[in-house]
């Protein structure tokens, strides 16, 4: 690599991002930043985050720090760095000396979906192609995708270590380059120190939350989790305040992030499992079905195998039951609002609003007394109905509401968020949609709905069945004269908004598109009629579904094939799937799918063993050319090609065999296996 010297940005910044208070980031151009340091064989050094104390904060987090701070570059700190590795296949994100908990649980959230990461995190950049130390990152902030720029001066302590967020596998940085650009979202490091795990995970999604207390979880917990843990949703949770380490391997105060789920089959009947992660890396659960627990031995052999991982990786099972009695909140982030409606196969659509509460004009406060002010905050006029049966159908309508509010300062700490919520009215016989409604209305008018109570929250929301019709929204701040800009967001089947008074005119509510909801639908519908799939069931079902993009010629599903495919997924030898392992199977056929078609380049429905290889390497299996070749004659055809049903089949052993290696090895190198667990493995799957 040539000798690069440092180029630094001088952004000239406009008036409103030169004032302190500004929330507005520095307009840096990603792509000409990085040409010119390439033209002038420099490396890129952001002044607008530079690698000083300043971008660090200047609060209680300086005195964690080591006494000697170094910024360095990854390229000094390893010999092959590297951005990212499709391989690194487990959670490998460990916290660092910033109390971003929060954060982490959601971003290992993200790392579960790889077509989410991909939008907040651009995979295509590296340490050696177009090198010029500058990276770039995408956030959903308060209503828009904005890039964030940063160099790559990372802060380290006297032995190059990361004081940060870091990786299990020391050559991997995207980690610790997305917690950078964060900061600099956020203000400095400092002003990661408190978050709630909810604010995260919108801010890379711009999806919708959803925030369950755990004292008073519905009853369909399971039901719901199973639902959120197939469709594309992140799951964070969070324990009970007061930091400090439980007996129990717990940490209070402390946030999570909820990787899979799992029902078991012991000698005494079904159980219900949950796996967490601790974003630390280590320190665990230590109850029943902890990692050192005798219950593991209540299973098959080779659902034991397959779950357990005895490794102090942070990552860990419990019982549901357990879950609910020692964690406190549950949050449920989801692309599109579906998990939160009973209708299969619902398409969502949505609104945008933005707004403010200005002291003297339009922040009204709460609504108290018949003569307030609360009639001077924003208004906002919804119609809704449902779009199959026209808007004189009188069924109810499923809105759900969301209100965020946007920092009030550059620094996202320095002014802590205002307690808000939203009234909700029923406007019968309105007609005029321009002009604001009087005092007198809200003497009048009892509101369909009220906040229960107003959260210093980031973002509130509230799911609504509402009679065909029109309503009004008011969002507001707990007390009047209280100033902020909010975003306000509407989902539902079909619905137009907008702000009465203003000149914006009428917003006609989006589609959102979600390519999961034909597959979401299918699946459920299934299991209305099949609880339990058997190898015949399974054939027919897979025979019966067009699965896009594999060509013209449609994979054809032997019995035998779908016997080897219900014996790998089938972990406690029952001779039938259930609903959660058909949906990972499921996952598993999309994944496939889509890394078989990119390689079959010429359509023919066949993969060599080089476009084999490379497939696999994609679903983050590696195998050496020797093993593959083997591969394509064990699974292949006499044209030493494999078609798309082998493919799966091949993958399915390769995921369980690799899963079973690496949760039975102890140094990585090796595993020791009884006779019995060895017959299991080698002929049940």
């Amino acid at each position: 690599m040539p000798l690069l010297t440092p180029f630094r940005c001088r952004c000239k910044l406009g008036r409103k991002e030169a004032v302190e208070g500004s929330s507005q980031l520095p307009q840096q151009n990603y792509e000409a930043l990085r040409e010119r340091c390439l033209r002038e064989g420099s490396l890129f050094e952001d002044s607008s985050f530079p690698a000083t104390r300043s971008s660090i904060g200047s609060g209680p987090l300086l005195k964690k720090l080591p006494p000697h701070l170094q910024w360095k570059r990854p390229t000094e700190l390893h010999s092959n760095p590297q951005f990212y590795s499709t391989q690194a296949k487990r959670l490998d994100l460990c916290q660092g000396v910033v109390g971003d908990c929060w954060f982490l649980a959601a971003l290992q959230a993200l790392t579960l979906h790889q077509d989410i990461l991909k939008r907040v995190v651009p995979l295509n950049q590296s340490f050696t192609e177009k090198y010029a130390g500058i990276f770039q990152f995408w956030f959903w902030h308060f209503g828009k995708w904005v890039p964030v720029v940063v160099d790559d001066r990372l802060p380290v302590n006297e032995a190059g270590q990361l004081v940060f967020v870091s990786s299990t596998y020391k050559n991997l940085f995207w980690g610790a380059l997305l917690e950078k650009a964060y900061a600099k979202l956020s203000g400095s490091y400092e002003d990661l120190q408190i978050g709630q795990v909810s604010d995260a995970l919108v801010d890379f999604t711009g999806g919708v939350t959803m925030t369950i207390n755990l004292e008073e979880a519905p009853s369909n917990l399971w039901d719901l989790l199973a639902q959120a843990t197939y469709r594309r949703t992140l799951i964070g949770c969070q324990t009970h305040p007061q930091q400090r380490v439980l007996e129990n391997g717990l940490v209070n105060g402390h946030a999570y992030t909820l990787t899979g789920i799992w029902k078991v089959t012991c000698k005494y009947g079904p159980e219900y499992l949950v796996r967490l992660r601790n974003p630390w890396g280590k320190v665990e659960w230590k109850g029943d079905w902890s990692d050192s627990s005798s219950t593991w031995e209540l299973l098959s052999p080779k659902e034991k195998i397959l779950l357990l991982r005895i490794e102090n990786d942070g990552e860990f099972w419990m019982t549901l039951q357990d879950f609910k009695t020692h964690f406190v909140l549950l949050v449920i982030c989801e692309l599109t609002p579906g998990l939160l409606s009973h209708e299969v196969g619902q398409k969502w659509t949505y609104t945008v609003q933005e707004g403010r509460w200005e002291k003297g004009y339009t922040a009204g406060g709460r609504l108290q007394s018949p003569r307030d002010i609360f009639w001077k905050n924003p208004q906002f006029l919804l119609s809704v109905w449902r779009p199959e049966q026209g808007q004189r159908s009188l069924k109810p309508c499923s809105v759900l509401v969301s209100l965020l509010q946007k920092p009030r300062h550059r620094h996202r700490n320095r002014k802590p968020h205002l307690s808000i919520g939203f009234y909700l009215f029923r406007m019968d016989n309105y007609r005029d949609g321009q002009r604001r409604l009087p005092s007198e209305f809200f003497w009048r008018n009892v509101p369909l709905s009220k906040p229960e109570e107003f959260l210093r929250e980031k973002e509130v929301s509230k799911k609504l069945w509402l009679a065909p019709g029109t309503y009004l929204i008011i969002p507001c701040t707990s007390e009047a004269h209280q100033e902020s800009e909010f975003i306000l967001r509407v989902f539902s089947r079909k619905h137009i908004f907008h702000e009465i008074g203003s000149h914006s005119g009428v917003v006609f509510s989006k589609e959102i598109v979600d390519q999961n909801e034909e597959q979401n639908e299918f699946v459920t519908k299934l299991f209305e009629k099949y609880p339990e799939i058997n190898a015949v069931q399974l054939q027919n079902i897979l025979n019966h579904v067009t699965l896009s993009g594999l060509g013209n010629t449609q994979p054809l599903f032997s019995l035998e094939a779908c016997q080897g495919i219900l014996a790998l997924l089938d972990l406690n030898a029952s001779g039938t799937v259930s609903i959660q392992e058909f949906r990972d199977l499921w996952k598993q056929l999309m994944l496939y799918k889509e890394v078989f078609h990119k390689q079959d380049t010429n359509r023919s429905g066949y993969l060599n063993w080089l476009q084999l290889q490379a497939a696999m390497m994609e679903a983050g299996i590696v195998l050496s050319d020797n093993v593959c070749k083997l591969m394509v004659i064990r699974y292949g055809g006499p044209n030493l090609q494999i078609n798309f049903v082998s493919f799966v089949l091949l993958m399915l052993r390769a995921e369980n065999m690799e899963d079973a290696f690496q949760n039975l090895t102890q140094d990585g190198k090796g595993i020791y296996l009884q006779k019995s667990e060895w017959m299991m493995m080698t002929l049940y799957t």
